[in-house]
């Protein structure tokens, strides 16, 4: 194009299109539409190919319905542009518009250039006694981050695209380079990438373990953190989202990394392929802060353009960013321009990236009004109308960092929801008095049925709690194993950050050790950890690396480690527990009592449960109160009396016990300790059930 080959001769802008928002090649040209409810101008500055040089700046049209928009006739995909927005610089009033800051277009769907932290991309002058209420007039073209227009979509079909019914899925959370970074089987070209994601290598791993859906951390492009890039550290987890259009390229193969066009090529191809596997794709998604951070952040974007509309803002004092997130700021989602974003966002992903879901970071931000979180706000129900996205998957984090933020069961319609209860009674269960826990039967019967005193409300179904023990975000399951208390110290803030208190037990030695009973002991609870989560009614999940022993040292916040810390290590793998896991899942996928769609119940003609003491008797209501007695069993009944029945027995303890089976024979589906508890038990017979396993027995 005339911008790419260097020619500083371009046409004259004609009168365009308000919408789509961004820019688009179309009818022998670009369109471009800039949102903005308070500029009172938008100029559209094209570069040449590499970004270095302005070759013309145009006036925007508009504002038409708060939308700036303009025709170049002639130039198509290749085109790189950034945009500079008029208007107040009353930061008293919210408004920060300062036209000497080029800014990168929020709907950019390929992003050019280096970024790096610099004076000049902030609205104000640092050290001026004013602060942020002061104007740098520095202009910061040369090192900004620009767009360039993409390609004409190229949409998906979606007829094609493996779909699980809710009580059928199982989720993977993957980090996409830490998974293939250090596997053998991929070539070395490809390890760490959005292809090596999708070997054969890798696809035969997933599809050993009996996965549905892939969990991806965030892969849309994201910038580091000013104090990690002071450290020469990374955002390696990647929520720091600025390219809310654009797959990262940092997770692209080398070759690919400077061109945006074969970045999307790779993604795409890279979904492509594990859907040809049977496999769903789920991404992890930021939609909650930018890296603009507080009123001391950059001006890289949004606060550009409309910092008024873009985030929610302190009502005493617009000059300071409401910080709902943690993160510095909060995007203000209950703006109708706002919930447009992040709609045409997720449809991009969906409808051209051919994605099957989302998993949602700090969710409860996409609910809030001014007066607090709301489960009927106006873009849950633009979320759950959209035709688009009406059959992918949506699942919440339940809680932001406001004083409100724990919204565990409040999402709408057919949102899954993280469900640390779930985490939180399973650890506490299985590690007991090493972790200080007190986790009775019925806390933990609770979590393990889905958590009906959570989830049972309106239509939900017991899916709706998404249960795991591990996840990225704290210890790893052989850490929470391993050690009593977190070991940061190498992400350069003296442990502070992380989470303190995190459920976790060494069983006598902080870390490896070479003693076997040690050793014994941690595999054992792990194993049961493993099979509680992947049997227990609602959507089991699964982190990456938890079915080979996979060990981060202790770091329980390993966000900025880009390194083997976080590299799942195949030579070190425990392959046994690779194998419980297999034979979890497939036991689950076979066993559709383990996965019911439907609450169990207690009436004639549905399915239902019963609980049972070691004694071989229906609990009674004092022996769930019974703190001493921890032991006990779960029996799964269909509605047919004749079909099958499953009993589960969970053993916490140290030693193991002998657990009467009433109604025999039953039949060993699977012992969780790999002790191989007696295949048989005949009527009459009590079941000697190992110390710290869970044992599955069928109804002959």
């Amino acid at each position: 194009m005339l911008a790419r080959s260097g020619m500083a001769h371009l046409p004259d802008l004609q009168p365009g299109w308000h919408e789509p928002l961004g820019s688009f090649a179309r009818d022998g040209g670009v369109n471009f539409a800039i949102a903005s409810e308070n500029a009172t101008r938008i100029e559209l500055c094209v570069f040449d190919g590499e970004g270095q040089r302005e070759l013309r700046r145009y006036t925007l049209d508009g504002p038409h319905d708060g939308v700036f928009h303009g025709f170049l006739p002639g130039v198509g995909p290749g085109l790189v542009y950034g945009v500079r927005a008029h208007g107040p610089y009353v930061p008293e009033q919210g408004h920060r518009f300062n036209p000497h800051k080029l800014l990168l277009d929020p709907w950019a769907r390929e992003i050019v250039g280096h970024f790096g932290w610099r004076a000049e991309h902030h609205g104000y002058e640092l050290g001026h006694p004013d602060g942020p209420r002061s104007l740098d007039t520095r202009d910061n073209a040369t090192q900004a981050l620009k767009a360039r227009v993409a390609p004409p979509p190229v949409l998906h079909s979606r007829a094609d695209h493996p779909r699980r019914t809710p009580a059928d899925v199982v989720l993977y959370e993957v980090h996409v380079k830490g998974f293939s970074k250090l596997l053998s089987g991929v070539p070395e070209e490809l390890r760490g990438t959005y292809a090596g994601l999708a070997h054969p290598a890798a696809v035969a791993h997933f599809k050993r373990l009996g996965v549905t859906t892939l969990s991806l951390l965030p892969v849309q492009y994201c910038i580091d953190e000013p104090h990690l890039a002071e450290r020469g550290l990374h955002n390696y987890w990647g929520y720091n989202t600025l390219g809310f259009f654009c797959p990262d390229p940092r997770w692209a193969q080398a070759q690919h990394r400077q061109d945006p066009t074969a970045v999307t090529a790779e993604f795409r191809q890279m979904v492509a392929a594990l859907h040809e596997a049977g496999l769903e794709v789920v991404l992890d998604v930021v939609y909650n802060h930018t890296p603009e951070g507080n009123e001391f952040g950059p001006t890289l974007s949004f606060r550009g353009l409309d910092n008024t509309t873009w985030y929610r803002l302190v009502p005493e004092d617009h000059s300071r960013n409401e910080n709902l997130t943690g993160c510095g700021n909060t995007l203000r989602c209950s703006q109708p321009r706002v919930t447009q974003f992040v709609l045409d966002s997720l449809r991009y992903w969906v409808a051209e990236m051919g994605v099957d879901g989302f998993r949602f970071d700090l969710a409860p931000v996409l609910g809030r009004t001014r007066n607090g979180y709301d489960a009927n706000a106006a873009f849950f129900t633009a979320l759950r109308q959209d035709p688009v996205l009406a059959g992918v998957h949506l699942i919440a984090e339940p809680w932001d960092a406001a004083y409100d933020g724990y919204q565990v069961g409040r999402f709408p319609g057919r949102f899954l929801e993280w469900n640390d209860k779930f985490r939180d009674a399973v650890r506490g269960y299985w590690l007991g008095v090493e972790a200080g826990a007190g986790v009775g039967r019925g806390e933990f019967a609770r979590r393990f049925m889905a958590s009906s005193d959570v989830f049972h409300h309106g239509q939900r179904r017991p899916t709706a709690s998404v249960n795991f023990v591990a996840v990225h975000d704290g210890f790893t399951l052989a850490d929470l194993t391993s050690f009593s208390s977190k070991h940061n110290q190498a992400n350069g803030e003296d442990n502070r950050d992380g989470r303190d208190g995190e459920l976790c037990a060494s069983f006598g030695a902080e870390g490896p050790t070479a003693d076997a009973a040690i050793n014994a002991t941690r595999e054992r609870v792990r194993r049961a950890l493993l099979a509680t989560t992947l049997l227990a009614q609602g959507t089991p999940m699964l982190c990456a690396g938890d079915e080979i022993a996979n060990s981060q040292g202790g770091n329980n916040n390993a966000y900025c480690q880009d390194n083997p810390t976080t590299w799942l290590n195949w030579d070190q793998a425990d392959f046994r527990t690779t194998e419980l896991v297999a034979e979890l899942l497939a036991l689950r996928a076979a066993e559709p009592l383990l996965r019911h769609p439907r609450w169990f119940a207690s009436g004639p003609g549905e399915a239902s449960i019963a609980w049972y003491a070691p004694s071989g008797h229906e609990m009674t209501p004092n022996e769930w109160h019974d703190a001493g007695q921890r032991a006990f069993g779960a029996q799964l009944r269909e509605a047919d009396a004749s079909a099958p029945r499953l009993m589960i027995v969970f053993n916490p303890d140290a030693a193991s016990l002998p657990f009467l089976l009433c109604n025999g024979p039953w039949q060993l589906v699977l012992d969780s300790s790999g002790e191989s508890a007696a295949p048989l038990v005949l009527p009459g017979q009590p079941l000697n059930v190992p110390a710290r396993s869970l044992v599955v027995m069928r109804h002959l």
